[in-house]
């Protein structure tokens, strides 16, 4: 039902899946910038098409697909589910009246402050990214993460001093400041996350307390830019900063020192080896196909009677 050619296709229908070079048509999972192409035409859900135009310009050509209405497209049935990654962001189910084949783009289990949490619907095929596809990637309770991420700030901030959110302009930066919000915590944002957040609030998505950073630092608020590194990431004015990074590679003790931080904290928008592992369970595939993950992971899953592969030529992630 798929090929790899340079990307990921559906051969019956000829769409592109997260391709990022321009295509006639293309699904888009999520808006970040390595699943997305200036396509003739991409079909994505309404907010994932917004955070699209935001990122290449407007006026680009979408067809939405809503979270779990069913859309004919040639040959197929398709249909989107949310991927709980970030807003918008949705796993694609495709069926040709034989076989269903369900795409996961990026995904996480569980919930999540500013997206819809995944949904894991039944199929013949499982395309899957495998991320966080070592045993060694097994991470805390999401809960225990946000305490200790609070617990910090408001430290930071009880010692007169600036707490600084690393995290990327969409989908991360908005999940934390949500989670500082929430517990009371107003937050200032980098401009350019900022201009994303506007995306967000438009789509209907409360972020709570948060302003953009405008040069002057306003006291009592954390501050989100954008990851170290990053051109324009540096925020001018602001005195004695505590730093931070929320990743999932987090979980590596090197984490602060890679990251230049002070805190490395592993808040994750990618599922862990452990739901990975759910996921195939859930879904029931007879065959699984592994893509953006370590070759290991499908030799984890061989070894468990699973029918996995790689996928020929996909990415295979450098994994710390």
């Amino acid at each position: 039902m798929f090929h790899w050619q340079e990307g990921l296709f559906l051969t019956q229908a000829g769409l592109a899946l997260d391709v990022t070079r321009r295509q006639k048509v293309g699904f888009i999972s999520h808006a970040h910038a390595d699943h997305i192409a200036r396509h003739e035409m991409a079909l994505c859900t309404a907010a994932t098409g917004k955070l699209y135009n935001h990122r290449l310009g407007p006026l680009r050509r979408t067809m939405e697909l809503p979270y779990r209405e069913p859309k004919e497209f040639g040959p197929l049935t398709l249909t989107t589910y949310p991927a709980g990654h970030c807003l918008g962001s949705a796993m694609l189910l495709a069926d040709d009246g034989k076989k269903r084949l369900l795409f996961t783009g990026d995904f996480k289990l569980g919930p999540s402050a500013t997206c819809e949490a995944a949904e894991l619907p039944r199929a013949d095929i499982l395309v899957m990214e495998s991320t966080f596809g070592k045993p060694k990637y097994r991470l805390p309770p999401r809960e225990e993460v946000i305490a200790e991420l609070v617990e910090l700030v408001l430290q930071t901030l009880a010692e007169g001093r600036t707490p600084v959110i690393h995290a990327y302009a969409l989908g991360k930066a908005q999940e934390v400041t949500r989670l500082l919000t929430l517990a009371g915590i107003p937050v200032q944002q980098h401009p350019d996350t900022f201009a994303v957040s506007k995306v967000y609030l438009e789509c209907g998505m409360d972020l709570g307390n948060v302003t953009e950073f405008c040069g002057k630092l306003k006291p009592g608020h954390a501050v989100v830019t954008l990851p170290k590194g990053m051109k324009n990431f540096r925020i001018s004015g602001i005195r004695d900063p505590v730093s931070f990074a929320v990743t999932g590679w987090a979980i590596d003790e090197s984490a602060k020192y890679r990251y230049g931080v002070d805190y490395a904290l592993p808040l994750s928008d990618h599922a862990d080896f452990d739901q990975l592992l759910e996921t195939v369970e859930r879904v029931g595939a007879s065959e699984i196909y592994c893509t953006h993950g370590p070759a290991d992971f499908v030799a984890h899953l061989r070894a468990a009677g699973y029918n996995a592969h790689p996928v020929t030529g996909s990415y295979q992630m450098r994994m710390f």
